[in-house]
C-alpha cells in the first residue's frame, strides 16, 4: 500500500512511497489511490498528466508554478534515470517562506512527491534519458505561469550542477530571483 510522509521543513510536500511487485515478467505498481491520499489529507483531483524526456545529464527544468486561479497541485515520479527534484515555499508570511526541500527521484527507488500550491517546483537530471511523469490538478495554462531563478544565491540550493554546466531553456535563465518576486500566494496558518 501507498505510504506518505512530510518533507522536513514542510508539512504540506510528502513523499510517496510506492510498492512495486517485481518478478520474472517486470513488474506492477499502483502509482496512486485516492482512498489513501484522502486519508493522508490530500484531495487532489487530477485533469492532465504531462512526460518529459531530458535527454542529457544536467538538465535544469524550473523553478516553475502557476498562479490563481490556475495554481497546480503536482505529483511527481520519474519512470527512467533520476532527478533531483526540489520544491520552494514562496508562500507569503510562511514562516518557511523562501525555503527549499531536495529529494532524489527515480526509477530506482520509485519514489513520488506531493506538490501543493504555493511551491516553486524545479529538478535537475542526474542520468541521461532521464522520463519524469506528473499529475496535475489543473490545466497548463501560459499566462497564469511563473517562476524562480533556480539558482538564487539566497536559495541555498545544493544543484549537482554549476551555472555553467546547468542545460537551461532561455525562459528558465531569466526568471526572477525570490528577492524580486511578486508571489500570489500567502500562507494561511497551519501545516
Amino acid at each position: 500500500m501507498l505510504q506518505i510522509e512530510a518533507v522536513a521543513p514542510f508539512q504540506d510536500v510528502k513523499i510517496v512511497r510506492t510498492p512495486i511487485f517485481r518478478d520474472a515478467r517486470g513488474f506492477f505498481s499502483e502509482t496512486f489511490n485516492e482512498k489513501v491520499f484522502r486519508a493522508s489529507g490530500i484531495e487532489a483531483v487530477f485533469v492532465q498528466d504531462n512526460h518529459a524526456c531530458s535527454r542529457a545529464k544536467g538538465v535544469v527544468r524550473g523553478l516553475h508554478y502557476q498562479v490563481p486561479p490556475k495554481a497546480q497541485d503536482k505529483l511527481v515520479r520519474v519512470a527512467r534515470g533520476a532527478i533531483l527534484d526540489v520544491v520552494v515555499d514562496i508562500r507569503v508570511g510562511s514562516p518557511t517562506y523562501g525555503r527549499h526541500a531536495a529529494v532524489t527521484l527515480s526509477a530506482e527507488n520509485w519514489l513520488q512527491l506531493w506538490i501543493p500550491q504555493g511551491f516553486a517546483h524545479g529538478y535537475c537530471t542526474l542520468e541521461p534519458d532521464t522520463e519524469v511523469i506528473y499529475k496535475v490538478t489543473d490545466y497548463y495554462a501560459p499566462e497564469h505561469e511563473g517562476g524562480l531563478l533556480w539558482d538564487d544565491p539566497a536559495l541555498g540550493i545544493p544543484w549537482p550542477v554549476t551555472g555553467s554546466d546547468a542545460i537551461l531553456s532561455d525562459k528558465d535563465k531569466r526568471l526572477p530571483r525570490l528577492a524580486d518576486l511578486k508571489s500570489s500566494f500567502v500562507y494561511t496558518g497551519g501545516a
